[in-house]
């Protein structure tokens, strides 16, 4: 069986945007929240970890004659 495409991040965090909306609308039984609130907790996980993992690139990307030297991100507040 073929493996599915991951989504790209942008539609990952709409998804998870969108379970919040329909938790915090508090229209659902119990049984469909905790689903819901499972998904949410399994994408935020999923979202964390690419961030993560972009960070540690970019930082390896970075490296300058085998030292890590600290640039600021083009449109970043730090």
């Amino acid at each position: 069986m073929a493996k599915e495409k991951t989504e790209t991040f942008e539609k990952s965090l709409e998804s998870l945007e969108e379970l919040v909306r329909e938790l915090e609308a508090g229209d659902k039984g119990l049984d469909e929240s905790l689903a819901l609130f499972e998904k949410g907790v399994t994408l935020s996980k999923e979202l964390s970890k690419r961030l993560e993992d972009a960070k540690t690139k970019i930082e390896a990307l970075s490296k300058e004659g085998g030292k890590l030297v600290k640039k600021p991100f083009a449109g970043g507040n730090d």
